[in-house]
Formats: C-alpha cells, sequence, structure tokens
C-alpha cells in the first residue's frame, strides 16, 4: 500500500500542474493519501520501517495543496477576465 500511495501521490503532484486536469487529480490524491495513513499505522503496530507510507502521505497532502491553489488562481483568472 506504501508504493500505491506514492505512485498515487506522484501522479496527482504532476496531474495537479495540467489547468482543468487538477480537480480529476484531487480524487487520487484523497485515496492517496487513506493508503499512506492505513501503511503508516499498520506498519506502527508492527514496528516496522514505514519510510513509504510517510512519503505517500508527504506528497499526495502536497499535492491536495497544489490542486486547491491551481483551482482557486485559475477561478480567479476566469472571473477576472469576464
Amino acid at each position: 500500500m506504501g508504493v500505491a500511495a506514492l505512485v498515487l501521490g506522484i501522479v496527482s503532484a504532476i496531474a495537479a500542474f495540467i489547468p482543468f486536469c487538477n480537480t480529476i487529480a484531487f480524487v487520487p490524491a484523497v485515496v492517496g493519501l487513506i493508503l499512506g495513513i492505513v501503511e503508516t499505522v499498520k506498519k506502527s503496530k508492527n514496528n516496522e520501517p514505514k519510510g513509504m507510507g510517510i512519503a505517500g502521505i508527504v506528497l499526495n497532502a502536497c499535492a491536495i495543496v497544489l490542486i486547491i491553489i491551481w483551482v482557486i488562481c485559475l477561478g480567479s483568472a476566469i472571473a477576472t477576465a469576464q
């Protein structure tokens, strides 16, 4: 699950910069965030290394923040253009 969270975070972070695809990338970012949290909790209970889960959480959180910023910027640019 940690690898899946990391891959979803990378894809969501890249798609966050594409103007109208970033709203679609919000769903994989949230799914990746949930997978990263589940991975970290499971590994924490078993005292195993949890680096991939933490990396997935950080990357998906950054992707969500990027998506929100770009949606606000694009919305204000469209509202200003009218």
